[in-house]
């Protein structure tokens, strides 16, 4: 699978991983362990491939184009 998650999406998706993970360290109440969602967004930013944007096709990643020889 290509890379299709350009650098601010993936520091996006680090940064919101990384909340998400830490909310079992801050809240008490059973909601808690939604936070431990945060590994998708954390994943797909470490990764820099997300399936979501495969399936609808887009991608944040700048296309390079390459000359042919």
């Amino acid at each position: 699978m290509q890379i299709n998650v350009g650098s601010l999406d993936r520091i996006v998706r680090i940064v919101v991983g990384l909340i998400l993970l830490s909310l079992p360290l801050w809240l008490d109440s059973s909601w808690r362990w939604l936070g431990l969602i945060g590994f998708m967004p954390l994943i797909t930013g470490l990764s820099g491939r997300c399936p979501g944007y495969r399936l609808l096709g887009q991608s944040t990643c700048p296309v390079q184009n390459k000359k042919p020889d």
